[in-house]
C-alpha cells in the first residue's frame, strides 16, 4: 500500500514538473493533485527536491530499460552500439524531467542532480563498455581500451545532447548527424 502511495505521488510529481517545471511546482500543488495532505508527501520525501529526484531517477530507469531491451536482440556490438545512441538520445529528448535536470542550470547546481549524473554516467560507461568488449572479442573492432574509449563515446553523446537542450521543440531529425558520428567511430575501431 505505501508502496502504491509513492510511486502515485512520484507519477503526478512527474506531470507537474513537466508542465510547470521544477522552480514553478509546489509542494501543495502535488500534494493536491495526488489527492494527499502535504504532510503525506513529506512522510514519503523529505523535499521537493526529493520529489524531483525519484521522479528523474524513475525517468533515466525507464529510459535504460527501453535501451536495454532495444539492444537484447541486436546481432553484433556495432548494431548494439547504434541502437543504444539511437535510443538514448531520442529518449533523453522525450523524458522531459530528466532533460531538464540537465538543462536548468539551477538544477545543475544542485548536489542530487550531480549524483544522479555520476550514477547514469557509471552506468552508461560499463554498458558502452561491454558493447565494445564484444566487439573486439567477435573481431569487429581491433584491440583496444574499452573503458577508455566507452568513456569518449559517452562524452561524445553529451556533446550531441547540446543540440537537443537548444532545440526540445524542433523536428530537427538527428539521424543523419548520428549516422555520421557512427561512421567515424566505427571506420576508427574496425579492424
Amino acid at each position: 500500500m505505501k508502496a502504491n502511495v509513492k510511486e502515485n505521488i512520484i507519477q503526478v510529481a512527474q506531470e507537474m514538473f513537466s508542465r510547470y517545471g521544477f522552480r514553478k511546482t509546489t509542494m501543495d500543488e502535488i500534494a493536491y493533485a495526488a489527492r494527499k495532505g502535504k504532510s503525506s508527501l513529506y512522510y514519503y520525501f523529505s523535499s521537493k527536491e526529493d520529489v524531483f529526484q525519484a521522479v528523474v531517477e524513475k525517468e533515466a530507469d525507464h529510459l535504460f530499460g527501453e535501451i536495454m531491451l532495444s539492444t537484447k536482440y541486436a546481432e553484433n556490438a556495432k548494431e548494439k552500439i547504434g541502437i543504444y545512441i539511437y535510443k538514448r538520445l531520442n529518449g533523453f529528448k522525450n523524458w522531459g524531467n530528466l532533460f531538464e535536470a540537465i538543462k536548468d542550470e539551477y538544477l545543475a547546481n544542485m548536489q542530487f542532480i550531480e549524483k544522479i549524473r555520476k550514477k547514469y554516467d557509471e552506468k552508461e560507461i560499463a554498458m558502452m563498455a561491454a558493447y565494445i568488449k564484444e566487439g573486439i572479442s567477435n573481431g569487429e573492432f581491433k584491440p583496444m581500451d574499452a573503458n577508455l574509449t566507452a568513456k569518449i563515446i559517452v562524452v561524445a553523446m553529451k556533446g550531441l545532447e547540446i543540440p537537443l537542450l537548444m532545440e526540445k521543440n524542433s523536428d530537427r531529425d538527428f539521424k543523419k548527424e548520428i549516422d555520421e558520428m557512427l561512421d567515424i567511430l566505427y571506420y576508427g575501431m574496425s579492424t
